[in-house]
């Protein structure tokens, strides 16, 4: 779809607006995720293991971008702490999974819910026209994600990843990962 000056300087507008309600309105995110007292690339591990489940190794190692035996030496230290837990493939007794432990689980859910607490604060501040605005346009954005997230080179994210249980995959999800690493 193309675009002529105007819906450029429009959209331009949108995002500054956006980045500027980011950093104004959800402080209390990057103050409780600093309180974890977790490396970087621990934090990254944390982080993929929420959105994408149990994974491999290999897996880690890649999106971290080092070694295996460097991504490996993370999870190590993720393990020791209590947040992470390795286990076995059902399907292939030769595969070591990484999954977040209970005690991980718990600590992201919680933020996730102290964010959500918050911004339920700013939602009951506006008019019901105000949150259809608000729901319409995330919905807009949402379905703009899922129509170019081939373009963006993104995967799809579970509908549901913070608010549900934290998932174990399925045999038949197992057996994707396996054949897409």
């Amino acid at each position: 779809m193309g675009h002529n000056g105007s819906d450029d300087e429009l959209i331009d507008s949108t995002l500054a607006l956006s980045e500027r309600a980011f950093r104004e309105l959800f402080p209390i995110l990057p103050k409780e995720w600093l309180s974890l007292d977790l490396s970087t690339p621990q934090l990254k591990v944390v982080l993929l293991l929420l959105v994408h489940g149990p994974s491999r190794m290999s897996v880690i190692a890649s999106a971290l971008g080092v070694s295996l035996a460097t991504g490996t030496g993370v999870v190590d230290r993720l393990v020791e702490r209590g947040i992470v837990v390795r286990q076995g493939d059902p399907e292939d007794r030769r595969v070591v999974l990484c999954c977040l432990s209970p005690k991980g689980e718990k600590m992201l859910v919680g933020l996730w819910k102290l964010a959500r607490e918050h911004a339920e604060i700013m939602f009951r501040s506006l008019s019901i026209d105000q949150i259809m605005a608000v729901r319409a346009g995330l919905q807009a954005l949402l379905d703009a994600g899922a129509a170019t997230k081939d373009q963006l080179g993104i995967s799809t994210v579970p509908g549901d990843v913070i608010s549900a249980p934290m998932r174990k995959p399925a045999n038949s999800e197992a057996k994707s990962r396996k054949r897409s690493t």
